[in-house]
């Protein structure tokens, strides 16, 4: 047996497997986007009728869709930069030499990505209550009025923020620490030589270094970001006056509450596009700044 044959009978399950659990679903998704695919045909596929880019232009034409992605794109504008800058500053201080117990701080910080989303949830709720909370408790105590973090439609987008930013950082945490690892001690050794301080070692030496584990971040978290679903699906339920509903979450509704998978498979394919563009869009400003 040649190389390339070996090569072959190794991938091939692999490659088998995500065909028929990826590929197939995505192409059944696309062939029903173009269907107005509902409960009636659930119950009788003579039902079913090909409707084109019908659902697609009803999607655009719904305020609600717009308003979701209005949402979703506050919480990746927001939510993002805070998630990578929190990320990073946690990895830099794990990697510091001055730090103590660094397998006791990574264990904590990691541990609320592997956490139960409800069991957390739960305690959010609790902390975030308006009358009861710990949050607003702390607020009293410097003078600051309670605030109604998640029956204010200017409050609630944020609160699910701060929820989901304390939930996921870990995960790009460990990239970062990483990444900051595999930076040789030499460099940083010869700038302190030369006279270089801490900023500029991290100007000069660290940032540079880590461009392609910080493109990674961007772009995962991105992505994790615009498919924003079960926080506020457990927080909020979407409320208050739809404000913390994301497109994930719309799509939701129109498959699994009105039955309209039709719709929701559109709404999947346009936020894919969407996606894709941003991906992109980040790729094409690294090679920029890179060159």
């Amino acid at each position: 047996m040649n190389s390339q044959r070996a090569a072959w009978c190794f991938v091939g399950p692999a490659l088998l497997v995500i065909g028929v659990f990826f590929f197939l679903p995505v192409l059944a998704a696309l062939v029903m986007s173009l269907t107005d695919f509902d409960i009636y045909a659930l119950a009788d596929l003579r039902n079913l009728r090909f409707v084109g880019l019908r659902n697609y232009v009803e999607l655009l034409q719904t305020p609600l869709f717009w308003q979701a992605l209005g949402n979703t794109l506050y919480f990746v504008v927001v939510g993002v930069p805070l998630s990578i800058a929190a990320s990073l500053g946690a990895a830099l201080l794990l990697h510091s030499r001055l730090t103590r117990f660094k397998g006791l701080f990574r264990t904590a910080f990691f541990a609320p990505v592997v956490t139960s989303l409800v069991a957390v949830a739960v305690i959010w709720r609790y902390l975030l209550h308006t009358r009861y909370g710990m949050i607003n408790h702390g607020l009293e105590l410097m003078g600051i009025s309670p605030v109604d973090w998640l029956n204010d439609p200017h409050w609630a987008m944020p609160a699910i923020i701060l929820f989901a930013l304390w939930k996921n950082f870990g995960y790009n945490m460990i990239i970062f620490l990483a990444g900051l690892q595999s930076i040789p001690d030499d460099l940083y050794e010869a700038a302190g030589l030369d006279g270089a301080g801490v900023w500029q070692q991290f100007r000069y030496i660290t940032w540079p270094m880590l461009g392609p584990t910080l493109l990674m971040v961007s772009i995962l978290s991105m992505s994790a970001y615009f498919q924003l679903f079960a926080e506020p699906y457990v927080m909020t339920q979407g409320g208050p006056v739809q404000s913390t509903v994301s497109v994930l979450y719309f799509m939701y509704e129109q498959g699994f509450k009105w039955w309209n998978l039709g719709a929701a498979s559109a709404v999947a394919f346009i936020l894919f596009a969407i996606m894709f563009c941003v991906t992109l869009l980040q790729l094409r400003v690294a090679r920029g700044v890179d060159a």
